[in-house]
């Protein structure tokens, strides 16, 4: 029995890997997360484009503050969908999760609980393309050169990391920044790092938006991503 984490990319079907699209197929049950049971995710939106096999799974993907009632309540019944489709003779399911599946991921909440509740199950994950890096390739970004760092940072929490982050690392990246948006930019501009940082949302997708972060005018969606890119004066520089 193996419970398999697929990472699907941003959203764009083309950017995931050939393996990810064999277990898929390959795979007896496939799970995509939802917020409601009537609403196709992003994750299965990709997933559709290569196989049929996809069986939603409501989760709290936007419940704030920690692991909520109704957060842990879905973790238990994805898992039990997972054992129940063992018990009736699966032998791989896989959940497909957008991004990486061990990058900020669902999955990794739902893997642990399989495993406490059936410590037998196998455990695997396929990586896949993350927001970061889609969004560095369609801006032009580099994302690091030679020794600098990098800082990944979700703000569902607050900006109050992202702003020690500018102080501390060269290249900071902050996903899911839209609640905060107006402080995140204030904290760049404060840092005289607005030149260079760029924003995405919708990555892949209809309604894609990518550009400078200064030229940010208005809501920003909940899942975009903000790159604040290392200074860099000279070629090499960095090394």
């Amino acid at each position: 029995m193996r419970l398999i984490g697929i990472g699907v990319g941003p959203g764009d079907p083309e950017l995931i890997t050939v393996k990810a699209v064999r277990v898929l197929r390959e795979a007896d049950l496939v799970l995509v997360p939802v917020m409601a049971p009537g609403e196709q995710g992003r994750a299965e939106s990709v997933v559709r484009a290569y196989t049929g096999k996809a069986e939603r799974v409501v989760f709290a993907l936007n419940d704030r503050g920690g692991v909520t009632e109704r957060r842990a309540a879905a973790w238990d019944e994805a898992a039990r969908r997972v054992l129940r489709a063992f018990a009736e003779g699966a032998g791989t399911v896989a959940f497909a999760t957008i991004g990486d599946p061990n990058v900020y991921s669902t999955f990794t909440y739902l893997a642990q609980t399989v495993r406490d509740l059936s410590p037998g199950v196998e455990i695997e994950s396929v990586p896949g393309i993350t927001a970061m890096q889609d969004l560095a390739a369609r801006s032009g970004t580099v994302l690091t050169e030679g020794t600098e760092s990098l800082t990944l940072l979700p703000l569902t929490g607050g900006a109050h990391r992202f702003t020690k982050a500018l102080r501390d690392s060269e290249t900071v990246v902050a996903y899911k920044f839209g609640a905060v948006a107006d402080e995140v930019l204030a904290a760049v501009k404060d840092a005289g790092r607005l030149d260079g940082a760029v924003y995405g949302a919708r990555l892949g997708l209809e309604g894609e938006a990518v550009g400078p972060a200064g030229e940010i005018d208005g809501p920003v969606p909940y899942l975009s991503t903000l790159i604040v890119p290392g200074r860099r004066t000279t070629r090499g520089g960095m090394l």
